[in-house]
């Protein structure tokens, strides 16, 4: 399946599995779908399932944690996480909240999907991540899977254990395909996979930067280096001890994320682990992320701002003590159609 099919099929199969499951946003029920993950729902589930919302953030999540409280199960869909910032209200201040407050009598449970990430010049207000603006907040749950698999298996958990899940999807891993089981099966949060074993250096990743990360360690790979590819899978609970037992081993970490790097989830995990054993690392720590700055709008400011495999690559090397390519890597075929 593509990553698109597995939240579609992950959310079918929880429909038909459980009653109290139903999904809006904006866009749900059009023939798109939500870069297809929504696709035929309407047609299989009808229109007091899964049906469309207007530009009112705020108040569709209100009136979905409203409906949580009565036992139901809510998606909520956004198709750019920029404008679901009007909506930050009633996610910090309710949804996150509420079973601490009632003393886990009561708790909101909703999935709000959030879609992220490059698209075809998205600029400053459309393209954001914003990981660790989530992450920070303590009652949430932060999700960024990086294969169907993982996305498939999330959403299921998600629905099943309830409590205010926050589901960040990046937009060029909708094309990306990997088998996935049918049915009912869960991924854990907060328990990292490692992607790739390897001796030489720790490259932690999460979201769409996995997908690089791996190009980034075929290129090392032929410079006679092995990586081991980390994927954080979700951002909160964060899984520092598998990050710690690969930097043990190799005494050098490189993370790569897709955000800006103050107050960054990059910069906790090496703060959690200088914490915990601040003799670990054999060099200090690098992470490849954003410029501080907006996100740019035209084509050749967006290729200098977003991270390459080169950039990847050469901060595993300079982890390493070694030379940085001499040429740039030639990228391969971005997986992407669209729409935007």
């Amino acid at each position: 399946m593509k990553y698109s099919e597995s939240i579609r099929d992950a959310q079918a199969v929880m429909m038909r599995h459980d009653k109290r499951v139903f999904i809006c946003g904006l866009g749900v029920p059009d023939p798109k779908g939500v870069f297809g993950s929504t696709v035929g729902l309407k047609e299989e589930f009808g229109d007091k399932r899964v049906f469309d919302t207007p530009a009112c953030e705020n108040g569709t999540l209100g009136i979905l944690l409203g409906a949580s409280l009565q036992g139901m199960r809510p998606i909520m869909v956004n198709q750019r996480v920029d404008f679901f910032l009007l909506a930050l209200d009633q996610l910090i201040n309710h949804a996150s909240k509420w079973k601490c407050m009632f003393a886990g009598r009561q708790e909101m449970s909703v999935l709000v999907r959030l879609i992220v990430g490059r698209g075809w010049g998205q600029g400053p207000q459309h393209s954001q991540s914003m990981h660790a603006l989530f992450a920070h907040i303590p009652g949430l749950t932060v999700a960024a899977p990086a294969t169907p698999y993982d996305a498939k298996g999330m959403i299921i958990s998600a629905l099943q254990e309830g409590g205010p899940v926050v589901m960040i999807e990046h937009r060029r891993l909708y094309d990306e395909n990997q088998d996935v089981p049918e049915g009912i099966y869960r991924v854990a949060f907060g328990q990292a996979h490692v992607a790739i074993e390897g001796k030489d250096v720790t490259l932690v990743a999460s979201s769409h930067m996995v997908a690089e990360a791996k190009k980034a360690a075929r290129v090392l790979l032929g410079q006679g280096i092995s990586v081991e590819l980390i994927d954080l899978r979700s951002l909160r609970p964060l899984d520092v001890q598998t990050v710690y037992a690969s930097v043990k081993k190799t005494g050098r970490l490189v993370l790569v994320e897709g955000d800006w790097k103050p107050c960054s989830v990059s910069g906790e995990i090496i703060a959690a682990l200088a914490e915990k054993d601040p003799k670990i690392f054999k060099s200090a720590p690098v992470r490849v992320m954003w410029p501080d700055m907006p996100v740019p709008t035209s084509a050749p400011l967006e290729t200098a701002f977003y991270p390459s495999i080169k950039d990847i690559a050469d901060a595993c090397l300079k982890v390493l003590g070694r030379p940085v390519l001499a040429a740039e890597v030639k990228p391969e075929k971005a997986n992407f159609n669209g729409p935007f």
